[in-house]
């Protein structure tokens, strides 16, 4: 069985390599999978591109857009399992083969993780956990899901699951969009997982961000 391994990444040069390190491809092997990692670039302007070839990853290109360049990386992506995570070295992807064992075992289409159980004090700034917490909340509410974090950057889930999900952001609300889609459509469930501080530059704008995420979760709940 084949795993494909997403990073969407955009000058992410300091954080590159230590993410696709932390990569244990000699487990997922010793376990029976074949493994293809995918850096999806968003028009970077640093060496992001460079380290992620230098480390054995396939870079594809796209434009900018955290759901642009997911869409990108799932057209592009040939397993049979998806995993996915920031380029930062925020998400313990030593962990990857453990929630496979869950997705199998538990019979699951789709796992997200909950990155707030074992969070470490200082990983995410207040303001941003704050926000984080308040579109979960009305994630939740509006959509009859029971989630504790809907802006997890981390999924595990078996590819043939997307032709049922409709996903149609090109933004950062593509990843409450896509736990909302699964959570209600596939057998889904949340796990929790080791989430630290990121290397390198915040990308997310929280004001501006959480805006357009809160206004995705009004629009699809008054058109759905």
């Amino acid at each position: 069985m084949l795993i494909s391994i997403i990073l969407p990444s955009l000058n992410e040069e300091k954080g590159i390599g230590k993410t696709l390190d932390a990569i244990s491809c000699r487990e997922l092997n010793e376990h029976g999978y074949q493994v293809e990692i995918l850096v999806i670039d968003g028009e970077s302007t640093d060496r992001t591109a460079e380290i992620a070839k230098s480390k054995g990853a396939r870079v594809v290109k796209a434009k900018r857009g955290y759901g642009l360049q997911y869409k990108v990386g799932f057209k592009e992506a040939n397993g049979d399992i998806i995993v996915t995570a920031d380029a930062d070295n925020s998400y313990c992807l030593k962990d990857i083969n453990f929630f496979i064992k869950i997705l199998n075992q538990e019979k699951l289409d789709f796992i997200s993780v909950n990155r707030f159980v074992n969070m470490p004090k200082g990983a995410m700034n207040k303001t941003r956990e704050i926000g984080n917490r308040l579109l979960t909340l009305l994630t939740n509410l509006f959509f009859g899901i029971h989630l504790r974090d809907s802006q997890s950057g981390m999924w595990i889930f078996k590819k043939n699951v997307l032709d049922r999900l409709i996903l149609t952001s090109n933004g950062m609300p593509f990843s409450e969009e896509i736990k909302i889609e699964a959570f209600r459509k596939v057998k889904s469930k949340e796990v929790p997982g080791l989430y630290i501080e990121r290397i390198g530059t915040v990308k997310s704008r929280i004001f501006i961000d959480g805006l357009e995420n809160l206004l995705f979760l009004v629009k699809k709940k008054l058109y759905e």
